[in-house]
């Protein structure tokens, strides 16, 4: 199935616009999350193994995730799971509805297996997107798999109004997800990534726990966690790790795309590497598992991490585990490799646990780093 995707399938598909192929690749997997027949025959071509582990008190069927930015709008949330997903990260989304930057706006660095966006979190806002979880779950389509929400910033929000932002758009979408990430890193909103600094995210992070608190006698207050960039220095990095212990965060997202650029001697590649946004995709791949092994050695392992960046198959996934990394995530990979990456991915990394002599999943993580 992946060898039809890559040489039948993808090349027609890269013949498009990058956003273009999208929009359309998501409406159709929406008109298929209303239709359970549809979904019932994507499971069974595309359904992947058990491979089951805990995390924050969520139980993931297994530990391939879709990655925030894939589905804005929850357009498709029940189909991510009959994917082969062990779970799906929607958004990014904002307390205001905004459209993003001028098109075009997502390109394709194809030899190098990348993509560069500048998206600027176009989405309809917090209230259109918990409209939209209430109506998947009103149908009883909503999947049995942990569900995230990615929260940015939105553009008009000032940085020093950047609390109320990611609060507003918490407070209204709070119960009907599993887990939120707060993403302070996509380098395509002006000036978002200085609020990776210590004292801005602890003003989020305050302002996100005090909607937890008041709840906490009726509701199980829920996992939130942090997404950084690849592009902050382990300095940069420890700080946040000091925080995220003294706030009580539950995990990081590493990494985010990069404003870096690999060498190229390639003309074409070059003119795509000289457009503006987030790097993903292959060339990310090794960074974000150094900063996976710095954040598990600085945290001796006792911190969730979810690692994204350069996942294209199971030797790719294991690679993010032993650096440290207990989820992981795929977007560039899945435009890359198709429909069938998560059921690739798990069924290999079955494998190949099995082979290196771990009795499961979590007895892997970490391993790698000495």
């Amino acid at each position: 199935m992946s060898w039809l995707y890559r040489n039948c399938i993808r090349p027609i598909l890269f013949t498009q616009d990058s956003e273009r192929i999208h929009n359309r690749t998501l409406k159709f997997l929406g008109w298929a999350s209303g239709h359970k027949s549809v979904c019932t025959l994507a499971e069974k071509i595309y359904g992947a193994p058990d491979l089951a582990t805990e995390l924050f008190g969520l139980k993931f069927p297994n530990p391939v995730g879709l990655a925030a930015g894939m589905d804005k709008q929850a357009a498709a949330v029940p189909i991510w799971e009959k994917l082969g997903f062990g779970f799906c990260e929607l958004g990014g989304v904002t307390w205001h509805a905004q459209p993003g930057n001028p098109q075009p706006r997502m390109f394709r660095a194809i030899d190098d297996e990348a993509l560069i966006n500048r998206m600027g979190f176009n989405n309809p806002g917090a209230e259109a997107l918990a409209a939209k979880l209430s109506s998947w779950k009103k149908l009883g389509r909503w999947p049995t798999h942990p569900v995230g929400i990615n929260l940015g910033k939105s553009k008009i929000t000032p940085l020093d109004r950047a609390a109320d932002d990611y609060a507003n758009s918490f407070r209204v979408l709070r119960d009907l997800a599993d887990f939120f990430v707060v993403n302070v890193s996509s380098p395509n909103t002006p000036n978002l990534r200085q609020l990776q600094d210590k004292a801005a995210l602890d003003e989020i992070f305050a302002a996100l726990n005090e909607i937890q608190i008041p709840n906490k006698a009726q509701r199980t207050a829920k996992p939130i966690l942090v997404k950084i960039a690849p592009d902050l220095s382990f300095e940069a990095i420890d700080e946040i790790l000091e925080l995220i212990s003294a706030r009580k965060i539950s995990g990081i997202v590493a990494t985010n795309t990069t404003i870096a650029r690999p060498e190229s001697t390639d003309a074409k590649l070059a003119r795509i590497y000289s457009e503006t946004g987030g790097l993903s995709g292959r060339p990310l791949r090794d960074r974000s598992n150094e900063i996976i092994r710095h954040i598990y050695q600085q945290t001796r392992g006792t911190l969730p991490i979810i690692g994204v960046g350069g996942i294209f198959d199971a030797d790719d996934a294991l690679a993010k585990i032993l650096s440290g990394a207990s989820l992981i995530q795929v977007y560039t990979g899945l435009v890359y490799e198709g429909p069938a990456i998560a059921k690739n991915i798990v069924a290999g990394l079955q494998k190949r646990l099995t082979e290196q002599g771990f009795a499961d999943l979590k007895s892997a993580v970490g391993t790698g780093v000495h």
